[in-house]
């Protein structure tokens, strides 16, 4: 056990969760081309903010003019994955002495590293939307790795209680896997622009089913060059895509929800699910209003930050179903 590490790899996880968030913050406030180049903005290490550096910004890439409020949202973004970029490296320092984690911080230094490539193409490929959706995944990713290290680094085991998990470690990893995809299903459908194509609740255009293209919908690679900010799909394509996601919400709000009940008839795994429960109910009930409110900023950026709090959750009952004695 490496208390220094646990320390800083948790330290890391939080600043992780932050990134996501104000990623979607970015994402939602349309800003993610609030700088047309990488990785400064309009040329230079900050945004313009004086008149003379937005002339010559303007001058620079007429083609984007200089849009200040949404500039410094992107540049506080890439300073925090930066720092980010940096523990991480810190990270690997610390582990490679530990042969039980270096492997693992070996790993996630990579996968940091094509992060920081994704956010580079999200801006260089203008919003292609399987780039945005990796994007999203890929810092998912990384904060679960992290929050995986500071576990594994932790003194504090739960191998004690570790039975009362144990025995729903298959319902555990399905609810697992499906949590995923219905995570990448919400990423799809923002960066598509999806998340009005309904807006009415539970009917979706005053119908029960309505006409959709799904197989445009769901086309993951599009052409290069073409700008994606704003969405480029027709109606029937986000249709799709929304509905998809609204019917992967039901399958993982009654699957997640029987694995919470289940989990609170146990005491030493009753906190877990109340927890598990209480995070999906939240999430749930910010999706509607995302539907029903005509998606309000702060709860848009909420219903994404539950949804990493959803992930890490899944991630803490996998972890504790694992045997670790040997």
């Amino acid at each position: 056990m490496n208390p220094v590490l646990h320390r800083l790899a948790l330290f890391a996880a939080v600043l992780a969760f932050a990134v996501i968030v104000l990623g979607a913050f970015v994402r939602l406030s349309d800003a993610g081309l609030g700088c047309p180049d990488w990785p400064g903005c309009y040329g230079q290490l900050s945004w313009p903010a004086e008149p003379g550096e937005v002339r010559q910004a303007n001058q620079a890439f007429p083609e984007r003019p200089v849009e200040t409020g949404k500039a410094w949202k992107e540049m506080v973004h890439r300073y925090l994955a930066g720092a980010l970029v940096l523990l991480v490296l810190a990270i690997n320092f610390l582990a490679w002495k530990s042969s039980r984690v270096r492997a693992l911080a070996a790993f996630l230094l990579v996968l940091i590293f094509f992060q920081a490539a994704l956010g580079m193409w999200t801006v260089t490929l203008k919003l292609l939307p399987v780039v945005v959706m990796g994007h999203l995944l890929g810092g998912l990713a990384t904060f679960s790795l992290l929050l995986w290290l500071a576990w594994s680094s932790s003194s504090d085991d739960r191998t004690s209680a570790g039975g009362a998990f144990r025995q729903w470690r298959t319902m555990i990893l399905v609810g697992l896997a499906v949590l995923v995809v219905q995570i990448a299903l919400g990423g799809w459908t923002s960066a598509n622009y999806s998340a009005l194509a309904c807006p009415d609740f539970p009917t979706c255009q005053g119908q029960m089913w309505p006409a959709a293209n799904y197989a445009e919908g769901f086309v993951l690679w599009r052409e290069i060059g073409v700008d994606y900010e704003g969405g480029i799909l027709d109606l029937r394509s986000r249709v799709a895509i929304h509905m998809t996601h609204r019917i992967g919400a039901l399958i993982t709000f009654i699957l997640l929800g029987v694995l919470a009940i289940r989990l609170m008839l146990q005491p030493p795994a009753r906190s877990e699910g109340l927890i598990l429960g209480v995070l999906l109910v939240v999430q749930v009930s910010l999706g509607i209003q995302n539907v029903l409110l005509q998606l309000p900023l702060a709860n848009a950026v909420a219903h994404n930050g539950v949804g990493a709090l959803l992930l890490a959750t899944m991630l803490w009952l996998w972890y504790c179903s694992t045997d670790r004695s040997s």
